[in-house]
């Protein structure tokens, strides 16, 4: 019995020393991959606002410098469509949603979020290396899909109420159905779509919308809420309580 008892006890204390190895060995690799995975994802980022920007063939392998030499990221108050500094040097639109007072409750909205940054990115887009002249902005978009929030980037001509791509690099819907957001032939569909109509959001993802409607995308077949989710999202963001001040004002021409 005692010999059984030796046995389970070596047993035991072989696993657990077996564990305690393989969880030193993760965490350090964990850490020790932390600075690449942090790279890795700034440059998944910037591939995807070069994308929105019509530069991701431009780049050709150099992502990092063509971001920098078309690309300039700015902050604005969305309340007041001014730009401001940024409130930190490593600021996180998404992260400062969380933070009570970086903040603000969103009201009556069915966007999918409670909450939304006081400041808020945008990257504007300039037409040659001198960054003389902004030809696009780019503003980072999220809002509900089918099963989750999904992550973009909507990109307008200078005119800040002309759309050019409607990009998503983050979401978790029905591959076939609602995932079809990252279609290319579906995001042609936003190419020269209008913003407003008399000064009021008019853009629309409904069904049978035309390829002559001005202010309306096709919805994706058989995938309504997610459509309807995409809808939400731009209406929210290009409106009052998005980046609506931000686009009629017009900062980046001064």
């Amino acid at each position: 019995m005692s010999a059984k008892k030796e046995s389970l006890g070596k047993t035991v204390g072989v696993v657990l020393a077996v564990c305690l190895v393989c969880s030193i060995i993760v965490a350090g690799s964990a850490v020790g991959l932390r600075e690449q995975q942090q790279s890795n994802a700034a440059k998944d980022k910037m591939s995807n606002i070069l994308h929105a920007a019509g530069l991701l063939d431009q780049a050709k392998g150099n992502i990092e410098g063509t971001y920098t030499d078309f690309v300039e990221t700015r902050y604005v108050d969305l309340s007041t469509g001014e730009f401001v500094d940024a409130p930190a040097a490593d600021y996180d639109m998404y992260k400062a949603a969380k933070e009570a007072d970086a903040s603000v409750k969103v009201e009556n909205s069915n966007v999918g979020f409670q909450r939304r940054a006081k400041v808020a990115s945008v990257y504007l887009v300039y037409d040659s290396a001198a960054k003389e002249s902004v030809n696009r902005i780019i503003l980072p978009v999220h809002g509900s899909g089918l099963w989750d929030l999904m992550y973009g980037f909507l990109a307008l001509d200078a005119d800040g109420k002309t759309v050019r791509e409607l990009i998503y690099y983050q979401q978790k819907e029905t591959p076939g159905l609602g995932g079809e957001v990252q279609n290319p032939s579906w995001q042609a569909k936003w190419d020269g779509k209008k913003l407003y109509n008399n000064g009021d959001v008019a853009l629309e993802v409904k069904k049978n919308a035309g390829e002559d409607n001005p202010y309306a995308v096709d919805a994706l077949s058989g995938a309504t809420l997610t459509s309807n989710g995409v809808n939400n999202t731009v209406q929210y963001w290009v409106g009052e309580n998005g980046f609506g001040p931000f686009l009629k004002k017009q900062a980046w021409r001064s």
